[in-house]
């Protein structure tokens, strides 16, 4: 594989990082490609617990590689964005960011489709593609989920930078840390540690309740509940709980 990411496996936690340190992690296509591709591969392998994304470099992520967008197939591309900018609808296992320096637009749709962000106080975030005359299309929905879309609409017409503390008032970012990788790790490890099947019945639960009607949803909810309840990890937590030690 590409070393344009780097992985690196660490006891249950997969650690990716983008590395394009010299273009600050622009997305090019072949990184995006690389990059679902390995979200995927991590979500299909039963020895990942949680997966941690970083960056190499000063920055976590510039947005899109604008040197190629005027040679790049403009539908293969689409394709190649779309893929990435939902992958956090699909994933089963927590996706964890440690996010330093500049996560702008591309950036901040990655950042959206985490499930938990760590950010540094140095990062900054924002939907800036308006400058280039563009808006933010593919990412647009992710944002929104997170943010509602009344303020994703005013970060992108606007196209401002937003400084940590601020991002983490809006609930873009869910902490600020001095040392963000060390925190994003603390946090892998901790989520890695979790019951695989309660992880992915749950996220598969918010995915699949997703604008659902309250009666519909609590179908689904108790249809989920029911298949936990029957698991041998949730077994597993009542003996370990009972026996008041850390469940296996």
């Amino acid at each position: 594989m590409s070393d344009i990411l780097q992985i690196v496996q660490q006891g249950r936690v997969r650690r990716l990082f983008l590395n394009r340190p010299d273009k600050r992690n622009a997305l090019n296509a072949e990184l995006c490609r690389t990059l679902v591709d390995a979200l995927d591969d991590a979500d299909r392998d039963t020895g990942v617990g949680s997966i941690l994304l970083a960056g190499r470099g000063k920055s976590f992520c510039a947005g899109m590689d604008l040197s190629e967008v005027a040679t790049a197939d403009a539908e293969d591309l689409a394709q190649v964005h779309e893929r990435l900018f939902t992958v956090g609808s699909r994933l089963g296992k927590p996706l964890i960011a440690a996010v330093h320096g500049a996560a702008l637009a591309g950036g901040t749709g990655l950042v959206a489709n985490c499930h938990i962000v760590i950010a540094a106080e140095d990062a900054t975030f924002g939907l800036t593609e308006i400058r280039l005359g563009l808006w933010p299309f593919l990412v647009y929905r992710a944002v929104a989920m997170g943010l509602g879309e009344r303020r994703t609409v005013e970060l992108a017409l606007t196209g401002r930078i937003v400084r940590a503390r601020e991002a983490l008032e809006m609930g873009l970012a869910h902490e600020t840390t001095v040392d963000v990788e060390k925190r994003g790790g603390e946090t892998a490890v901790s989520l890695a540690a979790f019951s695989p099947t309660a992880i992915r019945s749950g996220l598969r639960f918010v995915q699949e309740t997703r604008g659902l009607d309250w009666q519909t949803a609590g179908g689904i909810a108790r249809r989920f509940r029911n298949e936990v309840f029957q698991s041998g990890d949730f077994q597993e937590g009542i003996r370990a709980f009972r026996e008041k030690r850390p469940p296996r």
